[in-house]
């Protein structure tokens, strides 16, 4: 059994017992401990078999990942038919599955601001084999209805589950979801009855807003995309707008107005599905001003007319290994980067604590789908896994951006419908990998329906992790800094070390379809003080820039690394808890940096701040969730 996550004292009950019953924020959080498990160093290790395979997947709490799929003839059952959603306990390394009600073939997802994550989108109703059910008002043999939007609480009791929204949607299949600066998402793009590449008979080019706002919107670029302008690839910007990329264009939204603004085609590649590049923004931090870079990798060079030409065999053509970056608030065009190790379409990109960026997944021949084709690997539409990660360094110098050193492959090849995501002890999940139409396994199947789950250790993973003191629970948009105490073993011993301290704000992400929705690294500005008598510190840390497009409110982790070493992630609520107008803070300048030869006999600390934001009932279900389970965590 891995027990995947760290010690908390006692004092953390204490410390939560307010949430429970009036609502509250705490102020301080207990320190984060050290994981419990020892892993191979960057290599996997296979945890378990999922019940569901795991086309999507996010962190729900800091014990509890979800898992979503298609809707197919899983062994695994619930209520008299196939599962296609469960729950990952990963502390006692437990699961359940669940009901998720509607079709969540290829669906979207991200989180509100109050903690609530929505799934939308989906396929039709199907009956076994993927064929389109008699009635889309579900029944036999999945009691599945067409595919649209529901939401989930995530916890730690075993008692939440997934509901429908009243508010539906517009149809839509393969959308985008992103959340906004005040916490709601918006919804773009998808289609109507689904197909490996999209055309006018069943296109949705518009967006829509949950909580809903109206009517759908039109989009230019959706609408001159055809046909691969499904699950466009979304970010929103400092600037509040939103950089969208289909096909071989590229766009500024501002969503506010209806308005896009056109910028320079993307080089090289396609990198939206189902050429599927990895696709990232960089951290934001303070040294870059907090502007966002966006980074592509991989992919696949196909012009529009070939996606349907029947001389076009996916699985016989190249990946790309291009990799190029935009940094849309500051010019519209794109730059060269230092090109992938090796080429890949369904590459997931994942932000790490440290700053770096780990590539994992997909293959080297062919794109994202499948097919009864007589040319496909089995159904497969790629071939030639790419089974060794990689590691981006965006601070490296030109030449060593991207390394493969001390990365050891993996023995399960993660193909189409496979997904990736941070844990909060900083190792990284990885799942899934189904390119057929319905469960398919066997001897003879080369890409089956895939339930092996896998952990893969960073480099730092074995590391003596900081165990700060003094983390805030809830994250404004300016106000008041708050102070984060480091002893000597946090700093390795030297007080020197501090000067390579960060404090990092990480939102892991909805992951499906080589992308994780809403993904995003910020680096809080911070100064210290630290004493070389006793080796310890002070961080003096900013909160948030006042600027809530900067990262959008809601649940996220919070990370001190030192040396790059990062400490166990503690959950933190970004903004108020609730979806609305943040407000917004003036800043306070940070004290100077110094170095100090001893502490003060006394001083006054300036950690324990109070803030004019409250946390709504919604998030105590977030921070609770470490109590189902204390017993691995209360471990002498």
């Amino acid at each position: 059994m891995r027990a995947n996550l760290p010690y908390l004292h006692p004092s953390f009950w204490i410390a939560f017992f307010p949430v429970l019953v009036t609502g509250q924020s705490p102020n301080i959080l207990p320190p984060p401990g050290q994981p419990t498990h020892q892993g191979s160093v960057g290599g996997f290790e296979i945890i378990g078999s999922s019940l569901v395979s795991a086309q999507q997947i996010f962190l729900g709490t800091p014990d509890k990942v979800y898992f979503i799929d298609k809707v197919e003839n899983n062994p695994t059952r619930i209520d008299g038919h196939p599962a296609w959603a469960s729950e990952w306990g990963l502390g006692q390394n437990s699961q359940r599955p669940m009901d998720a009600i509607t079709n969540t073939f290829c669906a979207g997802g991200n989180v509100l601001a109050n903690g609530t994550w929505v799934n939308v989108g989906g396929n039709q109703g199907v009956t076994f084999g993927g064929q389109p059910a008699a009635s889309q008002e579900g029944g036999g043999p999945y009691d599945d209805p067409d595919g649209r939007q529901s939401l989930l609480l995530p916890c730690d009791d075993g008692n939440c589950e997934w509901t429908l929204s009243p508010d539906q949607t517009d149809q839509r299949w393969y959308p985008t979801v992103e959340t906004l600066p005040d916490g709601s998402v918006i919804i773009i793009g998808g289609c109507r009855n689904g197909g490996y590449v999209n055309d006018a008979s069943q296109d949705v080019p518009t967006y829509e807003f949950f909580p809903p706002r109206g009517p759908p919107l039109e989009s230019t670029i959706l609408q001159n995309t055809l046909p691969v302008n499904l699950f466009p690839l979304t970010w929103l910007l400092p600037s509040g707008k939103l950089l969208v990329q289909a096909n071989w264009a590229t766009s500024l939204l501002d969503y506010e107005a209806n308005e896009e603004t056109p910028l320079d085609n993307i080089p090289d590649a396609v990198r939206v599905y189902p050429a599927s590049a990895g696709t990232i923004m960089l951290p934001l931090t303070p040294a870059n001003n907090y502007t966002a870079t966006i980074l592509f990798c991989g992919g696949s060079d196909v012009q529009p007319d070939q996606w349907t030409s029947p001389d076009f065999i996916p699985p016989t053509y190249p990946a790309s290994s291009s990799c190029v970056k935009l940094t849309p608030d500051v010019s519209g065009t794109y730059v060269h980067e230092e090109a992938l190790p090796a080429a890949r379409s369904m590459a997931n990109l994942i932000a790490l604590p440290d700053g770096t960026i780990l590539c994992l997944n997909g293959g080297g021949l062919g794109t994202a789908g499948y097919g009864n084709n007589s040319w496909a690997i089995g159904h497969a539409y790629a071939d030639n896994p790419v089974l060794q990660p990689a590691l981006y360094n965006p601070g490296a110098a030109k030449g060593d951006k991207w390394t493969t050193a001390g990365m050891q492959s993996s023995t399960v090849p993660r193909m189409y419908h496979s997904s990736a995501i941070l844990l909060p002890d900083g190792s990284v999940l990885v799942s899934g990998s189904n390119p057929n139409p319905d469960y398919t396994v066997g001897p003879n199947v080369k890409y089956p329906t895939e339930y092996r789950t896998e952990i893969f250790y960073p480099l730092y993973y074995n590391e003596r992790r900081p165990q700060p003191r003094g983390i805030i629970d809830q994250i404004s948009y300016g106000g008041p800094y708050f102070d984060i105490s480091l002893d000597s073993d946090d700093l390795f011993g030297d007080a020197q070390n501090v000067k390579a301290a960060k404090v990092v704000i990480i939102r892991m992400g909805f992951s499906t379809h080589a992308m994780n929705m809403g993904q995003r690294y910020v680096e809080l500005a911070s100064s210290y003080t630290a004493y070389q008598a006793n080796n310890s510190a002070t961080l003096h840390v900013a909160q948030l820039p006042p600027n809530p497009a900067v990262i959008a409110p809601g649940p996220a982790y919070l990370f001190v690394t030192v040396n790059g070493v990062p400490s166990v992630g503690l959950p933190v609520m970004l903004g108020s808890g609730q979806i609305g107008q943040q407000p917004t803070l003036s800043t306070t300048e940070l004290p100077s940096p110094a170095i100090l030869a001893a502490p003060a006999s006394s001083s006054t600390s300036h950690s324990k701040i109070s803030t004019p934001l409250s946390l709504p009932l919604a998030f105590a279900c977030f921070s609770v969730s470490f109590i189902s389970f204390s017993s691995v965590l209360f471990v002498q």
